[in-house]
């Protein structure tokens, strides 16, 4: 199983998949660069995104509504009437990177819009680059779409010509979807400053989200990964009112969410899901096949004394035994996490404690890294922050235990059998993932000289090699 170790310089959020932390921005093309036509006079914007995947999820709704009205979409600055920046802004080296992007594109074509979450420090931006077009918060779609309006004028629009999908414009393969369910958060953690900028809790209605479910499954996605800022909590801001999905009512919650997805017949994957009784209830879906066995849990640490400095809910002695429970009814249960060392005013004994936990939970993957402020948040103030070179050696020890533990786990993976969704295939055969690996986080399947599979295949595979990250494997014959 992968053990991540996360840079600071590069972290954008604490629960943050790889493809984040490596901050990744992509101007995004439309389907008038991949060979279709558009209209000649079509407008084209050009488009950066940066950071987690449900900021990934807000570029994908911008990007639709821009297609839906008839702009292009292009992959060049030059060609680009103005560009449109999604920016990051949780601590400070995304902030930075989300900066110097908004120069670049100014730099490169002089007329930027800004968006995302950096938006709530619009003083900051315009100290910086006053020479932007206007600046949004997260998830402000109607407001960027005005903002194009007043500087790109709404294209003649034809809609036999500028179709968009049912599922709208996304930005991830064919095959695989995050599927969003709110915004928000109504945690008040001491390192984080989500809330800040994306304020509360706001759960979409389960309507809305199960149709765009059925409507990517349509389009031929085979896995949708859940998300949310606290997936656990989906619901609980409208009191888990009933809403209504192709005629029938359901509960705006986590469970019936997921009794719902499970009928699709695909794979689904839950991320950031806190450890609270109500995930109990979703274990035996697992079970039972109809989601995958896998939950993305941040806990962050094990010493209740610094969970209750993080302000972060439950207590070691009490996920473990949950650990343990969900085990005994899903033994095929894959739990991936994140942790902080170095934490203010955690001590020798306490880390110690956190490492004791990885040996009693023995979790499946795991991502560290080591604290650093987050401009805005809470536990800057806190007394006797742990020196850098303490922070470090800290984080290597964490690592080297949870090695040896994701090291034995992929190895009592070989001989077994797996189906694999393909990803790729390149110049040395296939590469997928089983259920215990979401994508650009977690391992992979390697199909060593086999080219006949197609990214969204499902085939199954017996593992044959594995080392302390990815594994190999061979196609099982029918």
């Amino acid at each position: 199983m992968t053990v991540t170790q996360f840079d600071p310089k590069q972290t954008t959020t604490l629960e943050t998949p790889k493809k984040v932390i490596e901050e990744q921005s992509i101007i995004f093309t439309s389907k008038a660069n991949q060979g279709e036509q558009s209209p000649v006079s079509a407008p084209k914007i050009g488009f950066v995104s940066l950071g987690c995947p449900k900021n990934l999820v807000d570029s994908e709704r911008i990007l639709t509504q821009l297609r839906t009205e008839g702009y292009d979409v292009t992959n060049s600055y030059e060609d680009a009437e103005l560009v449109i920046v999604n920016t990051c802004g949780f601590i400070d080296s995304a902030v930075q990177e989300s900066l110097d992007t908004i120069g670049e594109a100014l730099a490169a074509n002089g007329k930027v819009l800004v968006t995302g979450c950096l938006g709530v420090k619009k003083d900051e931006i315009i100290e910086l680059h006053p020479n932007v077009l206007g600046v949004t918060g997260p998830h402000a779609y109607d407001e960027v779409l005005k903002q194009v309006h007043e500087h790109v004028a709404k294209p003649e629009h034809n809609p036999f010509i500028d179709l968009v999908p049912p599922q709208g414009v996304k930005l991830t393969p064919k095959h695989y979807a995050y599927l969003k369910i709110s915004e928000g958060c109504d945690h008040r953690c001491t390192f984080c400053i989500i809330p800040s900028m994306r304020g509360d809790l706001d759960s979409r209605p389960i309507g809305d989200v199960l149709g765009e479910a059925q409507r990517l499954k349509n389009a031929g996605v085979k896995e949708l990964l859940v998300i949310s800022q606290d997936t656990s909590a989906y619901g609980v801001d409208v009191k888990h009112k009933t809403d209504f999905w192709d005629g029938m009512p359901v509960k705006t919650s986590m469970l019936a969410l997921c009794e719902q997805l499970g009928k699709l017949g695909i794979w689904v994957r839950l991320h950031y899901v806190y450890p609270y009784p109500s995930v109990d209830k979703v274990i035996p879906l697992m079970a039972a096949g109809k989601i995958l066995p896998y939950l993305d849990i941040p806990l962050q640490h094990a010493s209740k004394r610094i969970l209750k400095l993080m302000k972060r809910p439950g207590s070691s002695d009490r996920t473990l035994e949950r650990i343990k429970k969900w085990r005994e009814i899903c033994p095929e249960l894959v739990i991936r996490s994140t942790f902080i060392v170095g934490f203010p005013g955690e001590t020798e004994d306490e880390f110690q404690e956190l490492l004791d936990f990885l040996e009693e939970a023995q979790l499946d993957r795991v991502g560290c890294f080591a604290y650093s402020d987050v401009d805005g948040a809470t536990a800057n103030n806190l007394p006797d922050h742990v020196d850098e070179a303490v922070k470090q050696e800290r984080l290597q020890k964490f690592m080297a235990v949870q090695a040896k533990i994701s090291a034995a786990k992929l190895q009592a993976r070989i001989g077994q059998e797996y189906l694999i969704l393909i990803d790729e295939v390149n110049e040395l055969g296939a590469v997928g993932r089983s259920y215990a690996d979401a994508p650009e986080v977690d391992g992979k399947v390697y199909l060593s000289d086999d080219f006949d599979a197609k990214p969204g295949d499902l085939i199954w595979v017996q593992i044959i090699h594995a080392d302390d990250h990815d594994v190999w494997g061979v196609r099982v014959e029918d």
